[in-house]
């Protein structure tokens, strides 16, 4: 088992992974930009080694870029899956080479996440965790339930709560947390549980809604990966972060190591980015994601309110309320009433929906 860190690590590990493929690679794409791993994925398809990806229906203002890679990956012969939206992302990352390896990562292919950001990857030979991300694999490229035989192996939102709730409840001494938004309730009640029997709690990154979860800023650069490590002897690393979201609605991906190598390497990095961070200012930092949200929520609202004017969809909404009422309304009235509720709604899921981009 090995530890890749961002970025000092950067692409090298993946390219020298996609290179040496003798069989196959299947690859989970979130996001993705850098152009020398999509070279060498073409590369291999084309000496005849068998590359899968599964790309994502959709992320934050990148779908039509994972439309134009598909195709860009269509016409050099690798084949490509896209997963399906029953869940409202697909933010899982990893790559599986010839079986035998999996690469399992908090960051995406990007250079954003490999040049300017802390995030993790973990390399690993372990047949069982290896034969649960083929499944995996297997089950959302062919849109099949897949059923978790791993308590290694975190998938949301399959087991990944079950497992990691477990995972902070096992704590005896220290927690070490790289998350970029804590706010799950339960989870906070966990944190909060250990904090009073003792357990030393480090947070690097953001927790909503605690006053006694101390939690730092990273300064150093931007923060993205997901990181437990539980009495400097096992560690949690994946997608998701400890949030209802990611937890219960989006598929993420994750895996619990007990490498003590790989854990040691983490704790080292985790401390000297524990000493570059500052504490955090939970009142400015609440204040400016949400004044940010409420101004977008504004915009969208007046914005919702001037062009549903002639909408066919206001039109519509006006005339099912007759057919179901069977009464006649005032069209012009029940307009601007369905116009107010709606630019109301979309206010709320404006803001709701920035909020949640912020933490991405």
């Amino acid at each position: 088992m090995k530890l890749i860190v961002q970025p000092a690590d950067g692409a090298a590990p993946l390219l020298k992974a996609i290179k040496r493929a003798k069989k196959g690679i299947e690859i989970v794409i979130f996001r993705f930009d850098q152009t020398e791993i999509e070279h060498a994925l073409e590369d291999a398809a084309q000496r005849g080694v068998f590359v899968h990806a599964l790309i994502a229906f959709t992320n934050r203002g990148g779908e039509k870029n994972l439309r134009k890679l598909e195709m860009r990956f269509l016409e050099k012969g690798i084949t490509v899956a896209r997963t399906a939206d029953d869940l409202i992302r697909y933010h899982g990352k990893m790559m599986i080479v010839d079986g035998k390896e999996l690469y399992l990562l908090t960051y995406n292919f990007t250079h954003l996440d490999t040049e300017r950001s802390r995030s993790f990857g973990i390399v690993t030979r372990n047949r069982e965790l290896v034969k649960e991300a083929s499944r995996l694999f297997a089950c959302d490229t062919q849109r099949q339930t897949y059923k978790s035989g791993s308590k290694k192996f975190l998938v949301s939102p399959v087991n990944a709560r079950k497992g990691l709730e477990t995972f902070l409840k096992g704590a005896k001494k220290e927690l070490l947390i790289y998350d970029v938004d804590i706010a799950d309730k339960e989870i906070l009640r966990i944190l909060q549980e250990r904090l009073q029997a003792g357990v030393q709690v480090k947070i690097i990154g953001y927790v909503s809604r605690n006053k006694r979860l101390a939690a730092r800023v990273f300064k150093r650069m931007r923060l993205h990966t997901r990181v437990i490590i539980r009495d400097c002897k096992q560690a949690f690393l994946g997608s998701q972060s400890m949030r209802k979201l990611e937890l219960d609605e989006r598929r993420e991906i994750g895996m619990i190591v007990n490498n003590a190598k790989v854990v040691s390497s983490m704790i080292t990095v985790f401390e000297d980015d524990w000493k570059a961070s500052t504490p955090a200012d939970r009142r400015a930092d609440k204040k400016r994601v949400s004044a940010k949200a409420e101004r977008t929520s504004r915009k969208v609202s007046k914005a919702v309110r001037t062009k549903l004017a002639p909408a066919p969809v206001v039109q519509q909404v006006v005339k099912t309320i007759e057919k179901e009422a069977k009464v006649e309304v005032d069209r012009v009235e029940a307009s601007e009433i369905v116009k107010g509720a709606l630019a109301k709604a979309v206010k709320k899921a404006a803001a709701k929906i920035v909020e949640e981009a912020i933490a991405e």
